[in-house]
């Protein structure tokens, strides 16, 4: 499941939250009570494979293993 993060528009308290996908995206802050915390959007890293084998010009070999 995947990690939120929310801030509270009442009281301005930022926490984060393990959600599922289909979570509401407003919940009560944990520090006022109100249901006023909305989520944040943050942004995403980058992915980068390193390492033997993981190169711009690799392809799916053939099959039958015949690869030239």
């Amino acid at each position: 499941m995947p990690m939120y993060s929310y801030q509270c528009s009442a009281c301005g308290h930022e926490f984060e939250e393990i959600q599922s996908f289909d979570a509401p995206e407003t919940m009560k802050c944990p520090s006022c009570g109100k249901k006023k915390a909305r989520r944040v959007l943050q942004a995403c890293a980058g992915l980068a494979f390193k390492g033997n084998g993981f190169y711009q010009t690799d392809y799916k070999g053939r099959p039958g293993g015949t690869d030239k």
